[in-house]
């Protein structure tokens, strides 16, 4: 059998469309369009797509959530039809990116030429609380990529057409610019192109500040003067968020942060009743190893795991944590590494071993604290 193009279709499903018409719903549109698609042959009669929409996909192992899948198949898709209504999409926590966002994001990064984007009229409402947010963060990031639409979609008709008229023009446009053009990510335009134009100190200021943003919009965060505490296995952690404002190779950018558990002892204060810590995630700007992040820590022997946010390290003498955050390039790609950290806890169990280090670590820096006392 020749291999088919494999389409992804990245919407909502249960929404209404139009928005509050009631007359079927984006779940329905993507059931028809994925059969009109896969009906289509090409030559000798062969299969041309391979649609796949979460609605009939089959059950995939258990070590894997519903969100990995949905973000692997953008990543496996040739093309990815975006049916943009306005709404973010599911997220587990109120400061979380929405599976839509998450799903434009990854293609943006991994292949933005597999893109088409199709705009259905009028746009979904708003909301309201934590789901206004999610979907007015969508729409800013929308807007800033200044992704070509093309005619708008009205209606489920309009819909199908506009998806069909998009795959006519996406698969030669695909085949003349080549997989190796297809596959360079998308960091050159919007809110990413603004960041890279600061110089580090404006940079790393920005990049700190989206970090805090997404920790404080977490279920059960507070703010105390400049000092973020997060909820972690039922306990206020004391975070600490830097941003290193480049790649890690770059001595001036890394230095930056330099080694800032050093200085631990001197926030001890913070830490009054039930608040453990402090736990330090360090936003990188670009890619973070293993290895590079020993060096901060400045010795190998510590728990150290990769996992799909950055890198996680965590000294079991001394009770020190640092949380690395891979390729924070602008607000959503800090807000989506903090949702995949937290994600991670839950899924690793790891949660409840990162409290009770913290708990440890804070009577390490205030016995520190009481030996450098006067």
């Amino acid at each position: 059998m020749p291999p088919r193009i494999r389409v992804m279709l990245s919407s909502r499903c249960n929404d209404q469309f139009p928005a509050g018409a009631g007359m079927t719903t984006l779940s329905a549109i993507r059931l028809q369009l994925k059969q009109e698609l896969e009906a289509v042959h090409l030559l000798d009669d062969s299969q041309l797509f391979e649609v796949w929409i979460n609605e009939d996909a089959p059950p995939v192992e258990g070590s894997t959530d519903s969100w990995d899948t949905c973000l692997e198949q953008v990543r496996q898709a040739d093309i990815v039809l975006v049916l943009y209504n306005g709404s973010s999409g599911w997220a587990k926590e109120g400061g979380d990116v929405g599976i839509c966002h998450a799903e434009l994001m990854t293609a943006l990064s991994t292949a933005a030429a597999k893109i088409r984007l199709i705009e259905l009229t009028p746009l979904h409402p708003i909301g309201s609380g934590a789901t206004q947010a999610r979907n007015q963060r969508f729409r800013d990031y929308v807007a800033a990529q200044s992704l070509f639409r093309g005619a708008v979609a009205n209606n489920a008709d309009e819909v199908r057409q506009r998806c069909r008229e998009a795959l006519r023009e996406a698969v030669p446009e695909m085949v003349h610019l080549g997989l190796r053009e297809a596959r360079k990510g998308k960091f050159h335009t919007g809110t990413a192109l603004e960041w890279n134009r600061l110089d580090f100190a404006q940079r790393k200021n920005v990049m700190e500040t989206s970090l805090k943003s997404a920790l404080l919009e977490r279920a059960g965060s507070q703010q105390e003067g400049e000092h973020v505490f997060v909820q972690i296995d039922g306990r206020p952690v004391l975070t600490l968020c830097h941003g290193i404002p480049a790649a890690m190779t770059v001595a001036a950018a890394r230095e930056m942060v330099g080694q800032p558990f050093l200085r631990d002892h001197a926030i001890v204060e913070a830490l009054a009743g039930q608040r453990v810590g402090p736990l330090h995630v360090i936003a990188c700007h670009r890619t973070i190893t293993e290895a590079q992040a020993i060096r901060v820590l400045g010795f190998p022997d510590a728990t150290l795991v990769s996992a799909p946010f950055g890198v996680y390290l965590a000294d079991d003498t001394h009770k020190i944590q640092l949380l690395f955050i891979a390729n924070c390039r602008d607000d959503t790609a800090v807000r989506h590494g903090v949702q995949r950290l937290f994600d991670w806890l839950d899924q690793s169990g790891e949660a409840p071993l990162l409290r009770g280090r913290a708990t440890s670590r804070k009577r390490i820096i205030r016995s520190i604290a009481n030996e450098l006392q006067p």
